[in-house]
């Protein structure tokens, strides 16, 4: 049982370093690179695309309620530019809807 605990601790413990140096290593580059504004324009776009890559899915196997969340959490966030409330929204617009059977 020790064997395994110190491994897992080990495994633990270099998956954390690896984390540290990766996001040091991005830190140390970035403050030394000077971007074009063709690469700024690219890493500004990466977190817009991240969230599409993560919420596309979920919509095209859902059903209405998910495609009604998604439409109430795009439409709040073009008018108020507030991320977290649409976000909120469509978990709230979603948890309605399936409580009322859809």
């Amino acid at each position: 049982m020790a064997a395994e605990t110190f491994a897992s601790a080990l495994a633990i413990a270099g998956m954390a370093a690896a984390t540290y140096l990766t996001r040091a290593a991005g830190l140390f580059i970035a403050t030394r690179v000077r971007l074009t504004p063709r690469t700024e324009a690219f890493l500004q776009g990466i977190p817009g695309a991240v969230l599409i890559s993560i919420i596309l899915p979920g919509l095209a196997r859902g059903g209405p309620a998910e495609w009604a969340a998604g439409a109430v959490s795009l439409g709040l966030a073009l008018k108020t530019r507030n991320l977290l409330a649409a976000m909120l929204a469509g978990v709230a617009v979603v948890w309605l809807l399936r409580q009322a059977g859809l």
